[in-house]
């Protein structure tokens, strides 16, 4: 097993009717910027038990937060911060609001051009305002860990940053907030998930054997609940399982120890970037080609994931071949596409684009031994079109 530091501060309040406990998690005599999204939590009722929990303090709302974050729009709620002295940021939604707001809050107070921490990938250890969120779609687990993803809409990057100072100070995580979700959003939050476990489980075989069996305890979880989820979200049984399976998939937990790759996740934020797609269905369109391009370098764990997850028997390459075919099944039956081709008609130059993309960046090896090299980038993609 691999050396590590396992630090994680958020207080993750779960269950229902919690949000009644907002008003004791955020500090006393704070100046509060309320930022969400399009506004679903007006229709949903949420804004309401917010301002009621929140009585007393005073508070800026700042709405339109995009899902896939745009630096444009976030730096306008930094504006907001300096010229009303915010001292406290409460993000209310899924992953694209708590993103953001941990950009705003690394923003706020940065010496230098903003945009540095999201192309320089800086990590940001200190200086942040601090921020609480309220989470309203499981998916992407910023709930409880310090990354985040921005887009910057003036130059079609998706990138990623974070740092120890941006771990939210609580995280508010009511189940039954998902029963008025769109069946897409949940797929996608199911989808994610699922994903996130496997950037960081399908690797090569080590010593982290309980590493292992907690992922694939999450991966076992989203197979068994996420159908249901999508078609009975008032279901709290599975709602609950659903919710904590997203939190757990990112919270730095089944990471630790062990290695892990990501390269599923650079690739398809260029196709956000590029093309708006939905950041889980890009996911489901990469991951299955990366699995078959670096299939010998992951073929050990893939026979693994075959056999524990899909019960699987057979030769190490029939099982792991089959684990792969196994997965893009799963991937249909949550509702996903996993062509590029049924997302878009403009596909054909994107994988040299996103090759040149990642050469100006010096991104020249990918993955959890950096073998996902630009000629395999270009190979994944193509054959994803």
């Amino acid at each position: 097993m691999l050396n590590f530091e396992l630090y994680n501060p958020t207080n993750l309040v779960f269950g229902k009717g919690q949000i009644e406990k907002l008003g004791s998690l955020v500090p006393k005599n704070a100046k509060i910027l309320l930022a969400y999204g399009g506004g679903s939590i007006f229709k949903n009722g949420i804004h309401e038990q917010v301002i009621k929990n929140l009585e007393g303090f005073e508070i800026i709302e700042f709405g339109g937060i995009e899902p896939n974050p745009h630096f444009e729009t976030l730096m306008k709620a930094v504006a907001v911060i300096k010229a009303e002295k915010i001292d406290f940021i409460l993000a209310v939604g899924g992953g694209s609001v708590i993103d953001g707001v941990k950009f705003i809050s690394a923003a706020a107070d940065f010496e230098g051009n903003p945009m540095d921490i999201l192309q320089k990938r800086l990590l940001i250890k200190e200086n942040a305002v601090p921020f609480g969120s309220i989470l309203t779609l499981p998916a992407t687990g910023s709930e409880m860990n310090s990354g985040a993803v921005v887009t910057i809409e003036s130059t079609q990057e998706k990138l990623a940053f974070g740092g120890s100072a941006l771990f939210p100070k609580f995280s508010i995580c009511d189940p039954t907030v998902i029963t008025s979700l769109p069946k897409r959003q949940l797929q996608n939050g199911v989808v994610d998930a699922y994903t996130h476990v496997l950037e960081q489980y399908l690797t090569y075989p080590h010593d982290g054997m309980l590493q292992d069996r907690i992922a694939e305890g999450i991966l076992q979880t989203l197979i068994e609940v996420g159908p249901g989820v999508v078609e009975n979200p008032a279901d709290y049984k599975l709602a609950s399982n659903f919710m904590w399976s997203c939190t757990m998939a990112l919270n730095g937990l089944i990471q630790k120890g062990v290695p892990s790759d990501w390269a599923t996740h650079m690739i398809g934020h260029e196709l956000t970037a590029l093309y708006g797609i939905d950041h889980a269905r890009t996911l489901a369109v990469i991951a299955p080609n990366l699995y078959r391009v670096m299939f010998e370098t992951k073929k050990g764990k893939l026979a693994q994931y075959g056999k524990r997850i899909f019960g699987l028997s057979g030769s190490e390459d029939e099982i792991a071949n089959a684990a792969i075919e196994a997965t893009v099944s799963f991937l249909h039956q949550m509702g996903m596409e996993t062509k590029l081709s049924d997302y878009t008609d403009k596909y054909d130059s994107s994988a040299d684009f996103i090759v040149k993309r990642f050469e100006e960046r010096g991104w020249i090896g990918l993955g959890e031994k950096q073998l996902v090299t630009l000629d395999k980038v270009k190979k994944i993609v193509e054959m994803s079109y």
